[in-house]
């Protein structure tokens, strides 16, 4: 018996969102996962937006759970209030 080990599956073609020209006045939405440590990492992260990019505002949100995708209300939220997600992790 043999396996053919290459994929079948067909992907659907994903549409990528624009880059921003700058983020200087804009809002970014930082969502943590959940992994351990990730606020402290976040915390980095959002300070660095604020001080050497000129982010305006940082909306940040937090998943339930590391394990399960973020809830749509959260998804929607970003969405709606951010002009770039940053999705970080971190142990």
């Amino acid at each position: 018996m043999f396996l053919d080990p290459t994929d079948k599956v067909e992907r659907s073609q994903k549409v990528f969102a624009p880059r921003l020209d700058t983020l200087q006045g804009k809002t970014v939405g930082l969502l943590d996962i959940s992994k351990s440590k990730g606020a402290f990492f976040l915390d980095r992260v959002e300070e660095i937006l604020r001080q050497q990019y000129g982010v305006k505002d940082v909306l940040r949100r937090m998943k339930p759970t590391v394990t399960r995708p973020a809830p749509q209300p959260i998804k929607n939220e970003l969405q709606e209030k951010c002009d770039a997600v940053i999705e970080a992790l971190s142990d």
